[in-house]
């Protein structure tokens, strides 16, 4: 039986590196695949329960190793729907299973991928190119979860417009204010009528159209800055600075551009000054917010919140500056139009951000990244997809261990010279395994020939 045995463990031989051939040719293949991990092949020695002084090598078996936790290349791509995984962990995904009312309908099926070439299709689900379609958790508008591990679909396609509610206010006032009336008669000064000194604007609310110009002359700009209505038209506020004192200003904003007469054009927010101390800080009386109804008319558009402009305890400060004109200007407020959903971007914990037309940016739904306690005995699928298994165990949703990269993918994990290096390895071990048949068919033919 000895031939007979060398015959069949060379055929074992054959088979088995063959089989690494064909691991070999799927690596080479699939070498510029996204997300694919290579398939090593091992052998097990298959041995006879023999005696010790009778044992013999045995013949061999060929199984596959898929290295999937062995993470390839991350390549930027530009795409912001492109997911990449720097660490452990899988993308879950599901592919169709059929179609009802022209609408997908999904399996049920857990699948989990380390493909994330995904894009927009025209329904709002991410794709990735094998057709995979990626799960995750929904969230609202608000930031409330509202589905976890449940198949995406970006739908929130518009953000509704949101009313300012309040203007962040920072600047450096002069001592000695530049104003038009000081650069041409070198005088600093409050701002009484200059043609009636009886009317000091410091004790006017208002400001009437025809007193617009000298009041102008006496007072320096504030800055402007568009705030929104609930509707989410713009509304232009414009604000002026006045001296009331030494070392004390009134803001001013303009209710009504285009206001003539005796109508109102300009109004005082609140009663009390903003005072400054020797060292140019804001005197403990001084309020740190003024506020506008929201009825409060602004050329021709009415606030629908009330809205505050707040300075705190620190944004306001008083000194010497050049030119004598307000410094450090910074103005923000919190109200936004409706818009439009113009792009998407993945931050690294995962959370899918929708970029509007008006410059907002929302969280709309978070991946769900899968870790695994043996990743390794995962399952392989098609499109680059695996399956989970009794030794694999069960997944846990989780980002800890695993940084996602929006923008990029990964690359195979096959390296093409390795797999070369294998091919001439294989293909030498096959041949040796002919060469082994071959003489084991010369004994055979010399043993049968000893007997004719």
């Amino acid at each position: 039986m000895g031939i007979f045995g060398a015959l069949q463990t060379a055929v074992a031989g054959l088979r088995s590196q063959s089989y690494a051939m064909e691991n070999i040719s799927g690596n080479v293949a699939n070498s510029q695949t996204v997300g694919y991990k290579r398939m090593d092949t091992s052998f097990v020695d298959l041995v006879i329960d023999r005696p010790r002084e009778q044992a013999i090598a045995g013949s061999v078996r060929a199984q596959s190793n898929q290295a999937i936790s062995l993470q390839g290349d991350i390549l930027p791509t530009g795409k912001n729907t492109n997911i990449a995984i720097n660490g452990s962990g899988f993308i879950s995904v599901s592919q169709i299973s059929g179609f009802r009312d022209g609408q997908p309908v999904f399996s049920e099926n857990n699948l989990f991928t380390r493909r994330g070439d995904f894009q927009l299709d025209k329904d709002g689900y991410l794709v990735n190119g094998a057709g995979m379609y990626l799960r995750g958790d929904s969230i609202n508008l608000d930031g409330l979860i509202t589905s976890t591990n449940g198949i995406l679909r970006i739908t929130d396609t518009t953000v509704p417009a949101s009313a300012t509610e309040a203007v962040d206010y920072k600047a450096v006032l002069p001592s000695t204010a530049g104003t038009n009336f000081y650069n041409a008669n070198n005088v600093d000064t409050v701002i009484d009528d200059p043609t009636d000194p009886a009317d000091n604007y410091a004790d006017w609310p208002q400001i009437r159209a025809n007193e617009s110009s000298a009041f102008l002359s006496r007072t320096i700009s504030g800055g402007s800055v568009v705030v929104y209505n609930s509707a989410g038209a713009p509304i232009d506020l414009q604000l002026r600075w006045g001296k009331l004192e030494n070392d004390q200003w009134g803001l001013f904003y303009q209710n009504n551009s285009s206001a003539s007469g005796t109508e109102p054009m300009w109004t005082r927010l609140g009663t009390d000054p903003i005072g400054f101390n020797a060292d140019g800080t804001m005197t403990g009386g001084s309020p740190s917010s003024y506020q506008i109804d929201e009825n409060t008319v602004i050329n021709g558009q009415a606030l629908s919140e009330d809205l505050a402009i707040n300075f705190g305890s620190e944004g306001l400060r008083q000194f010497a500056v050049p030119n004598n004109l307000i410094q450090g200007l910074e103005l923000s407020q919190d109200g936004y139009p409706a818009g439009v959903l113009q792009d998407t971007s993945i931050s690294s914990d995962g959370r899918i951000s929708g970029i509007y037309s008006n410059g907002q940016s929302f969280a709309i739904a978070r991946v769900a990244i899968a870790q695994f306690a043996a990743p390794n005995m995962l399952k392989p699928r098609d499109g680059g997809t695996f399956e989970q298994t009794i030794e694999s165990g069960q997944p846990t949703f989780s980002p800890e261990g695993a940084r996602i990269i929006g923008g990029a993918v990964e690359q195979s994990n096959a390296d093409i010279a390795e797999e070369f290096t294998k091919m001439i390895i294989t293909q030498q071990a096959y041949t040796a395994n002919t060469r082994v048949v071959t003489t084991s068919q010369q004994m055979m033919e010399a043993t049968i020939n000893m007997v004719r």
